[in-house]
């Protein structure tokens, strides 16, 4: 599930951008608004959708995600008019980014109780796997066939692979999770709680937590779809950019594995504050950098914050709040997330309209990942 999450990920839809702007004759903030318009429905309806993780079970639950995305990627490939297309993005992202990596993490939480932050780390690996093969592949795809038929390739390999795959790795259980399961906040200090959204939203926890998380979100979605754009005013090939992605999956690899044993060790809310390091670094080096080894710095950096990301935020929500309602939780936080996914492409994308100074724009980055660090370092206290 969250290597299928791929599918709806800004950086795959990103690397269509050129051609999707082509096709319908947009600009780079007419194309970036028709992408914030669907990532904002699929906003609206995720903490909806989302929260029938905790309802249904959970192989039924990613069976109909699984064949959603299938939906979507059809929907993506055969759009013929601007309406459409809003209406292909809408899909792709809720089925995509928003409810497969949802599946995939909140399944983990719920039914590890022990060891979650290396369970969830061991599910991860499917986004970094997503980030080194998908770019590649679909760069190749579309010079070879097209992007339409590239995006029916990728309808027929969801249908083929993925949808079997999950049919299979939950037929022992048909998907059920433990009942009762309570948080294992003993690091952090914190005793396990079973709190709802209601009274999530109610402490000041959540506000501390939520700058960082759409940090994350606004400048990696942004950063991710925009990456060619940025590469071709530093005189980076395409070719060049794509394939660092692989330095990119290699980190996340790594760093999510090394995070996911010490947040079993340390506790996922002690960690969270250093996990803004590794994307103040690569803001510098994208910035600042313009010989071409920076991209796969620049990528390999991202790729250990996306790393440490994906296992600490589910293990430190479950610490945090408990299991029963982890779900609702989630798909809210996921829903701000995409709300601010929607936001990056656009503002991006007017800004390098705009002509606006690299610098100027590094260093605003900069700054609101610095801070974001540092709230999060108030949430222990």
């Amino acid at each position: 599930m969250a290597f299928a999450s791929t599918f709806g990920q800004s950086y795959f839809i990103g690397i269509f951008s050129p051609n999707i702007e082509a096709a319908f004759g947009l600009s780079h903030t007419e194309w970036g608004s028709v992408y914030m318009v669907g990532t904002l429905l699929s906003a609206a309806l995720l903490t909806y959708t989302g929260s029938w993780a905790d309802r249904l079970n959970l192989r039924l639950y990613a069976l109909l995600v699984c064949s959603a995305l299938t939906a979507a990627c059809l929907a993506a490939a055969f759009a013929n008019s601007a309406l459409l297309l809003i209406f292909a993005i809408f899909l792709l992202r809720q089925t995509g980014q928003g409810l497969a990596t949802h599946t995939a993490v909140t399944g983990m939480v719920k039914v590890f109780q022990e060891n979650r932050g290396k369970a969830v780390a061991i599910a991860s690996l499917g986004f970094p796997t997503g980030h080194a093969l998908a770019p590649v592949i679909a760069v190749a795809a579309i010079a070879a066939f097209g992007w339409r038929e590239t995006y029916v390739g990728c309808a027929i390999f969801i249908g083929l692979m993925i949808l079997p795959a999950v049919a299979f790795l939950l037929r022992s259980t048909d998907g059920e999770l433990p009942e009762g399961a309570v948080a294992v906040s003993g690091k952090d200090g914190a005793k396990p709680v079973e709190a709802t959204l209601f009274q999530a939203v109610r402490g000041a926890t959540f506000y501390l937590l939520l700058p960082g998380f759409l940090a994350t979100a606004f400048f990696d979605t942004a950063l991710g779809f925009h990456l060619l754009s940025i590469s071709k005013l530093k005189g980076w090939s395409p070719e060049w950019v794509t394939a660092g992605y692989i330095a990119h999956a290699a980190a996340s690899v790594i760093f999510s594995i090394w995070a996911g044993s010490w947040v079993d060790r340390y506790g996922a809310v002690r960690l969270l504050p250093y996990s803004m390091v590794p994307y103040v670094m690569g803001l510098l080096v994208l910035g600042f950098v313009d010989h071409a080894a920076g991209a796969w710095v620049y990528l390999a950096l991202f790729g250990v914050g996306f790393g440490i990301k994906s296992t600490l935020i589910p293990v430190a929500l479950s610490d945090l709040y408990g299991t029963k309602h982890v779900g609702a939780i989630r798909s809210f936080t996921a829903t701000l997330s995409v709300f601010s996914t929607a936001l990056g492409p656009p503002v991006l994308g007017w800004a390098l309209d705009i002509a606006a100074p690299i610098a100027t724009m590094t260093w605003i980055a900069v700054g609101y990942f610095v801070l974001s660090g540092v709230m999060m370092g108030f949430i222990r206290r």
